[in-house]
């Protein structure tokens, strides 16, 4: 089973996981982590998180900012099995990667959720964009 755990400065893992909620419903192989906001740390909750893991498992670890103290605690799971690192997630990328239906994600498919998911940072100017199908106009 793909299991997720995001973290992030502040609510915003929270907030992501109460999106993916909306979005796509209940989202049980989602953990979230809320760094800073009392005396609990990132690398406590993520081996807490690795508890719940069982063989075959596969770990994705999101945070908020690549390069920032939560992702560099992520940092030091690269290397365990079955567990990918993403930083600088988005709620776009977060979607994806929690809507995948295959069992576990490659490199190659996460790579592609990421560059497709970049797509969907854009600058609005004054001129709204044209929608091209009802599903668009849902989001």
């Amino acid at each position: 089973m793909r299991k997720i755990f995001i973290a992030s400065h502040g609510k915003l893992a929270s907030g992501i996981k109460s999106s993916i909620d909306v979005l796509l419903g209940s989202s049980d192989n989602v953990t979230v982590f809320d760094a800073y906001l009392n005396e609990e740390n990132v690398k406590d909750k993520i081996d807490q998180f690795y508890e719940t893991l069982k063989e075959g498992d596969q770990a994705i670890l999101l945070s908020d900012y690549y390069g920032g103290s939560v992702s560099q605690v992520t940092f030091q799971y690269v290397n365990r099995p079955n567990t990918f690192i993403v930083s600088g997630v988005n709620l776009a990328v977060v979607l994806e990667i929690v809507a995948a239906s295959d069992f576990s994600l490659t490199k190659e498919e996460l790579e592609n959720i990421i560059t497709e998911s970049r797509k969907n940072l854009k600058l609005v100017t004054d001129k709204a964009p044209e929608s091209t199908n009802e599903q668009d106009d849902f989001f």
